[in-house]
């Protein structure tokens, strides 16, 4: 059998070219634009016929030779056998279009939410899309097609578009042939889809563990933050201080230039502060957990500003008569500074409230940063400096069974994922959650205007290249206020309850698709994502539909029992 077929006149190449540019001018027009002026007649693609009859993409390599991007035989079935190995992943990127048929067996699974196609050389694109119809593929709603995307426009799309809760896995299924023609983009799109799943499967982590409580927390601390707050003014010499063990040795250092600076202390930071005489200016407090409250028992001056993410739990608003709340990266928590009174934006990204109190600082202003007690390990087995939370924790635990050295040993060795490093005469442990939040907040660093420096401690050394501000004159003074509220703390919360409830079920096509609700319902699932996930993880069996009504349902809970009567 001859297995080269023509690619039809050129009257027949246009007319399909055509109907594929309607089908992808849907959602980019701006792709069908390039395509419309790109070539078709490079030769860079044969059409084969296969045994069943069935046309195939062949790369045409420098010396002529035809690679088929299919079987020959049968590359229906040969799709649908590749699509068959997916297990839970309703995300799926193609690496290759080549004939479309593993991606139309893709479109046959209802299960598979969204399907991203990326493909290099626009001339030989329009080849294929002047010899093939797609129509059946580009009119999927699922469906999107990247030609000639950079590295970062793959990570950026795969960051703002996979949401494991809504699409459960993402599996990367390349057309062979298609790659091992065109290795070096598609290594580097390999390399960027990595590097995004890898963030957002670390954020869903944290959604799936905090999800429910941030949501209940944002909701309950609403008429916390209704108060009227006075401006809080800039700063210009700040010191962040954390809670590492190096702190002890430095709070000698501290004392000496407690007058020359703004101090910003992390919560598990303030008893050891207090212990040493040294009154904070100021203190942060992001994490969602009730532990956080331990921090705060030892008592803080009822006037001294207490910098909280709107996600922290509420009773810690009632510690301090100088509350200042702040939005961080939740998307209700970015709702509320839309709808209802707004924030001021703090960088939580690093995932550590050190990270938060560095972006903190900067954000007020500070032209220089001191960080003492940032660690980002355990130098020499040591988890915390003395006087923060855990002592007394562990003291009132003891008993003759469990001493409190073992108590201590315990929580340090609960990490298996200890990494022994040498410090001159002393060692540190580091584990890949504390490297990561110290590289964090080492990136941030090149970022800001502020210059950081960290006093030097027993700990892994925290290194920002930049040693002076990239701004000229350095950092600008900002000042901190919420802005006014647009209606009472009840009345937005009864808009927002019934905009929750106003949501359609979230079926499998809505999921796959969230341009079929309206942009005011597509920012209200959003909100609810995080708890989503924190209930997907309790309930892995569950579908999308009946996830999200039950996510509807608790949020309601919620806001009832908040804004019911109290008698």
């Amino acid at each position: 059998m001859n297995h080269e077929a023509a690619g039809g006149s050129a009257d027949e190449r246009q007319y399909i070219f055509e109907r594929n540019l309607l089908s992808l001018s849907r959602y980019d027009p701006e792709l069908c634009s390039r395509l419309t002026v790109s070539e078709s007649t490079r030769g860079c693609y044969k059409i084969l016929e296969s045994r069943a009859g069935i046309p195939v993409p062949a790369v045409v390599d420098p010396s002529g030779k035809s690679h088929p991007l299919h079987s020959i035989v049968d590359p229906v079935r040969e799709g649908s056998r590749l699509i068959s190995t997916l297990e839970d992943e309703g995300f799926l990127v193609f690496l290759g279009l080549g004939g479309g048929y593993h991606i139309e067996a893709a479109l046959g699974q209802r299960n598979i939410r969204h399907l991203l196609i990326i493909d290099y050389n626009i001339h030989s694109m329009t080849e294929l899309l002047a010899s093939k119809d797609y129509v059946p593929i580009f009119n999927d709603s699922r469906v999107r097609l990247m030609i000639d995307p950079s590295p970062e426009t793959v990570e950026q799309y795969i960051l703002d578009r996979y949401k494991p809760v809504l699409f459960g896995g993402i599996r990367v299924m390349p057309l062979r042939t298609r790659v091992e023609f065109d290795q070096q983009n598609f290594a580097e799109t390999v390399e960027a889809i990595k590097k995004a799943v890898d963030g957002v499967s670390a954020d869903y982590s944290v959604q799936a563990f905090f999800g429910k409580r941030w949501l209940s927390n944002i909701l309950r601390n609403i008429h916390n933050a209704e108060g009227r707050q006075e401006l809080f003014p800039g700063i210009k010499r700040a010191a962040v201080i954390a809670a590492g063990p190096s702190l002890e040795a430095q709070l000698p250092e501290l004392h000496e230039n407690r007058k020359n600076l703004f101090i910003l202390a992390a919560d598990t930071a303030i008893p050891v502060l207090v212990s040493a005489g040294i009154t904070p200016d100021a203190a942060v407090s992001i994490d969602c957990q009730h532990i956080s409250y331990y921090h705060f028992m030892g008592g803080i001056p009822r006037d001294m500003p207490l910098f909280l993410d709107i996600a922290s739990p509420p009773l810690l608003s009632s510690l301090s008569g100088n509350v200042r709340f702040f939005s961080s990266g939740h998307p209700l928590a970015r709702y509320v500074s839309r709808h209802w009174r707004s924030l001021p934006a703090i960088d939580t990204s690093g995932g550590n409230v050190t990270y938060a109190a560095v972006s903190l600082a900067d954000y007020l202003g500070a032209s220089e940063i001191f960080l003492y007690g940032a660690d980002f390990s355990y130098p020499r087995g040591k988890t915390y400096a003395r006087g923060t939370y855990i002592y007394p924790y562990f003291d009132i635990r003891q008993n003759r069974f469990s001493p409190e050295e073992s108590l201590f040993s315990a929580f340090l060795y609960r990490n298996t994922s200890l990494e022994k490093t040498a410090a001159g005469d002393s060692w540190y442990y580091e584990t890949p959650t504390l490297r990561m939040y110290r590289e964090r907040l080492e990136a941030k660093a090149l970022r800001m205007a502020a210059r950081l420096k960290s006093v030097p401690g027993m700990g892994a050394p925290v290194r920002p290249v930049r040693s002076a501000p990239e701004v000229p004159g350095g950092n600008s003074i900002h000042t901190f206020a919420a802005g006014p509220a647009r209606m009472s703390a009840g009345e937005f919360l009864d808009h927002y309850r019934e905009a929750v409830l106003a949501l359609p079920p979230i079926t499998g096509e809505i999921a796959g698709n969230l341009s079929l609700l309206p942009e005011s319902g597509l920012e209200i699932l959003l909100t609810l994502l995080p708890a989503g996930a924190a209930m997907k993880r309790r309930h892995p069996d569950w579908d999308t539909e009946r996830l999200f009504s039950a996510v509807k349902q608790e949020t309601d809970g919620i806001i009832r029992r908040i804004t019911a009567p109290r008698g």
